[in-house]
C-alpha cells in the first residue's frame, strides 16, 4: 500500500438491484466499472459471510467464517447460466416491487425470495452435478471448511434451527458413526448447501476477475472472532474457551468507549491461543489464505485483540466487568509472515484503546492502521489526537467515517460544540453542514495517508438516513442501499467513458490531491 490512492466503502448489500438486496450481478460489475472510470482504484466492502435474522443480519456475526452469503447470488446470472428460468427471475422481481421499501433491505422478504430461487436452481442443476467437473473441483479445494459447513446447516435445519449445543450428543460432539449415518441419510440436502456455495464463489470469482482487469483492488473485511453457533466452533470446539456443555466460559467484547457507556458485549467465544499455537496457528492461516483469495487486501477487525483482548464472564449482561487478557500477537504474525513469505496485505483496525504493544506489533510487520476523521476533533485540542489530520502517517488508511459511524454530514449536525469549534479552527473558517462535509472530504483526500477510503454515503452527501450500523442497537442496521437513480451509470469502456455525474465533483477533489489511478501510472 505504497501508492497514493483512493477507495470507496460500499457493501455488496447496498448495491442497487431489482431483487431487494445488492448482489454480485450486473450492478456490481457496473459499479466497479464506474469506479475505474472515475480514477478510483479500491473498493472496500464488509464481510461476505452468511448472515442470520436471529443475530440482526450483521455481516460480523455468521454461521461460518469461510462461507459466502447466499443472498448475494445474482438471479440474473443464475438465469444466464441456465440454473433458473426467466419466469423465476420475473417472479423474484415482482416480489420485490410488491413488498420492499425503496433503498432499504427488507430482510424477511429477501430471505424468502432467495431461498425459493436457490431451491429452483438446485433442482435444475442436481441431475448434472455428479458430472460437473467444476463443481467437483470446487468441493475438493474447499473441503477443509465446506464439508463441515454443509453438514452443520443440514443438521441445524432438521432440528428446527436449534443451536448445536442443543443437538443430540452424538451430533453435538461429532461422533463419526452418527455423522456418517447423517451424511448418508441427508446426502441431497448436504449437496444443496455445497451447490449454493459453488454458485456464490463462481459469481464472486467472476466479479473479482473483472475488477482486476479494471485495476480495481478489492478490500475485504475479516472479523477477529467467530459466532458461537457456527460451523467453525462446532467443528473445532477445542480451539475455543467452552465448558463441558459446549457453552462459552467467557465471551469477547470491548470496554466502555465512544460508542457505548457500558462497552460492547459481542458474545463471541474467545480463542484458546495455547491450543492454536501447537500446530502453528493452522486454523488462522487457513482463514487468512481463504480471505486473501477473495480479496486483494484484508482489513483485520479489532486488531487490538491480537495483543490483548477484553474477556467478559459469560454470565455478565454488559462488558463493564471484563478484563484485558494478553494474546500472542508477535508469535502469531511471525507464523503468518513465514507462511506467506511476503509483506502482508492487511489493514489493522486499530481504533479504540490502543497501547504501545499494539503500535509496536503494527510497526514490526509494517501493517497500516486506520485514521477516522470523525474522531479527529474531539477533546479541547486535536494536538494529541491520533486521528487529527496532521498526525496521519503515510502507511495508514484514512476514512471520513466507517460503517459504525453515522454519515459525516449527520455527524457534524450532531457534533459537540467543541468538536465543531476544533474543525472550524483547523480549516480557518466557520462551516455550515455542507461546507463541513466538503472540508472533511478535502482533509481525508489531502491526508498524508497513502490510502483514503470514503463511504459512498459521504460521496452522495447523505444525512442520517444513510447510516449503515449503530453499534449496540439490535435492530434496523445493515439496511441502507444505493438508489438506482443516484446518477452513476455503467461504463463499458472505462478508459474512454466520461466520469459519471455522482463522482464528478469527487473526481475533481481526487485529482487535486493526487489520488486518481492515473496519478500512479
Amino acid at each position: 500500500m505504497q501508492r497514493r490512492s483512493c477507495g470507496i466503502l460500499l457493501h455488496i448489500s447496498s448495491l442497487p438491484s431489482a431483487y431487494g438486496i445488492g448482489d454480485l450481478g450486473p450492478a456490481a460489475h457496473d459499479f466497479a466499472a464506474t469506479l475505474a472510470a472515475s480514477g478510483i482504484s479500491c473498493w472496500q466492502f464488509l464481510p461476505l459471510t452468511p448472515i442470520s435474522e436471529f443475530i440482526g443480519n450483521s455481516p460480523y456475526s455468521s454461521p461460518s467464517a469461510f462461507a459466502g452469503n447466499p443472498l448475494f447470488i445474482s438471479p440474473e446470472f443464475l438465469c444466464e447460466s441456465g440454473y433458473i428460468s426467466p419466469a423465476d427471475v420475473e417472479n423474484a422481481h415482482c416480489l420485490y416491487c410488491g413488498g420492499l421499501k425503496p433503498c432499504m433491505v427488507d430482510y424477511p422478504s429477501v430471505y424468502k425470495q432467495r431461498s425459493a430461487i436457490l431451491n429452483a436452481a438446485f433442482e435444475r442443476g442436481f441431475p448434472s452435478l455428479c458430472h460437473d467437473k467444476n463443481f467437483e473441483e470446487f468441493c475438493a479445494a474447499h473441503a477443509y471448511w465446506l464439508d463441515g459447513y454443509a453438514m452443520f446447516l443440514s443438521i441445524k435445519e432438521q432440528h428446527g434451527g436449534k443451536s448445536w449445543v442443543d443437538w443430540p450428543d452424538e451430533l453435538k460432539w461429532r461422533k463419526p458413526q452418527a455423522l456418517g449415518r447423517w451424511a448418508e441419510q441427508y446426502r441431497r440436502n448436504i449437496l444443496k448447501h455445497k451447490f449454493v456455495q459453488y454458485l456464490f464463489f463462481s459469481q464472486w470469482q467472476r466479479l473479482h476477475t473483472f475488477c482486476k482487469k479494471l485495476g480495481i483492488s478489492l478490500v475485504g473485511d475479516m472479523p477477529i472472532y467467530v459466532t458461537h453457533d457456527s460451523a467453525d466452533v462446532w467443528s473445532a470446539p477445542e480451539l475455543f474457551r467452552l465448558d463441558d456443555k459446549g457453552l462459552p466460559v467467557t465471551v469477547a467484547g470491548v470496554p466502555p468507549d465512544y460508542f457505548s457507556a457500558t462497552g460492547q458485549r459481542w458474545g463471541n467465544p474467545v480463542y484458546r491461543w495455547d491450543v492454536m499455537r501447537k500446530d502453528g496457528f493452522a486454523w488462522w492461516i487457513k482463514r487468512l489464505e481463504h480471505n486473501l483469495l477473495i480479496a486483494d487486501i484484508v482489513r483485520l477487525d479489532h486488531f487490538r485483540g491480537f495483543c490483548g483482548y477484553w474477556e467478559i464472564p459469560a454470565e455478565e449482561e454488559t462488558a463493564v466487568k471484563g478484563q484485558w487478557v494478553p494474546a500472542p500477537g508477535r508469535e502469531f504474525f511471525s507464523a503468518v509472515q513465514a507462511h506467506f513469505g511476503r509483506e502482508l496485505p492487511i489493514i489493522a483496525e486499530d481504533l479504540g484503546v490502543i497501547t504501545d504493544d499494539v503500535r509496536a506489533l503494527m510497526a514490526e510487520f509494517s501493517l497500516p492502521g486506520m485514521k477516522v476523521l470523525q474522531f479527529g476533533f474531539g477533546g479541547h485540542t486535536p494536538a494529541r489526537n491520533p486521528d487529527a489530520p496532521f498526525r496521519h502517517p503515510r502507511n495508514s488508511v484514512v476514512y471520513t467515517g466507517t460503517h459504525d459511524n453515522t454519515t459525516t454530514l449527520h455527524w457534524y449536525c450532531c457534533a459537540q460544540h467543541e468538536e465543531k469549534k476544533n474543525l472550524c479552527n483547523y480549516v480557518g473558517r466557520n462551516l455550515g453542514p455542507d461546507e463541513a462535509l466538503d472540508a472533511m472530504l478535502r482533509l481525508a483526500l489531502g491526508s498524508q495517508a497513502n490510502l483514503a477510503v470514503i463511504p459512498m454515503q459521504d460521496v452522495l452527501g447523505l444525512g442520517e438516513t444513510g447510516r449503515m450500523n449503530t453499534p449496540s442497537v439490535a435492530k434496523g442496521n445493515w439496511e441502507w442501499r444505493l438508489a438506482d437513480q443516484s446518477g452513476w451509470v455503467s461504463a463499458a469502456s472505462p478508459c474512454a467513458a466520461p466520469v459519471p455525474s455522482v463522482f464528478s465533483c469527487f473526481y475533481d477533489l481526487c485529482r487535486i490531491y493526487g489520488r486518481l489511478a492515473e496519478d500512479n501510472d
